[in-house]
């Protein structure tokens, strides 16, 4: 059995939103950290803006944490007033050392997960996320690869081969795993156009124009790319000082 992952989950709390349907449920295995930011004008003082919406900031994120609390997840909160929520959302991730980050858009029932292996995160980190959230379901669990020009076969099955075999060690059952290549697409359309039959999906966050797409769009954008929800696994961060 995979501990439980970190994932943040961002919400900029005052703008209208909210918790989709389904998410919780998502996240029952996972260890929630749940971000409410606010982004604030560069001439307002995050204090100010504190003292004028806290309390509604507030009672949201208390509706918010029973929620994903009685869906079974452990959660953890922060309330953040910004001048930059992107920074904000580094920061927390750092501090709470989150797998990943989720889009949070509307789910029904989890049949059918899939993972972009790309080789840019370490396969380590998928596997814990893919194990951690989707392990205890019965979930479909397709690996999907998009090959580069000079990958030979015998690269991309030892990088699959290795992704199976990770999560086998963390209690995933081999029947529920599939392996699929794509050689024909650049990286990005092709995992946008082979999400269309999933119901949701799990990338690295060096994907190309990953972070630009999920972050830098408006979600209604996103939504028409992604239809369900997407985590963003975070690299291996550097090592601080301390750690050498």
């Amino acid at each position: 059995m995979a501990d439980r992952p970190a994932v943040l989950v961002p919400l900029r709390v005052l703008e209208g939103e909210s918790v989709p349907e389904g998410v919780p449920e998502l996240l029952s295995n996972a260890h929630v950290v749940l971000l409410g930011y606010h982004v604030i004008p560069e001439q307002t003082a995050p204090g100010q803006a504190q003292m004028q919406f806290e309390d509604r900031a507030t009672a949201r994120l208390d509706d918010y944490e029973a929620i994903f609390e009685e869906a079974g997840a452990t959660v953890e909160r922060r309330l953040v007033f910004t001048h930059d929520g992107q920074k904000t959302i580094d920061r927390t991730i750092h501090e709470h050392d989150c797998l990943a980050v989720l889009v949070p858009n509307a789910i029904g029932a989890v049949d059918d997960v899939l993972v972009a292996v790309r080789g840019t995160v370490g396969i380590d980190r998928l596997a814990r996320i893919v194990a951690g959230v989707f392990g205890p379901m019965d979930a479909s669990i397709t690996l999907y690869h998009v090959a580069d020009t000079d990958e030979t076969d015998e690269d991309i099955g030892t990088l699959l081969d290795g992704m199976a075999d990770r999560l086998g060690d963390l209690g995933v059952d081999e029947s529920r795993i599939e392996t699929r290549v794509e050689r024909e697409q650049g990286a990005f359309e092709a995992i946008v156009d082979a999400a269309e039959t999933f119901d949701t999906v799990v990338m690295g966050e060096t994907d190309p124009s990953l972070v630009t797409f999920v972050f830098g769009m408006p979600a209604d954008q996103v939504a028409d790319q992604f239809l369900g929800p997407v985590f963003v696994v975070q690299r291996e961060p550097p090592p601080s000082d301390s750690d050498e």
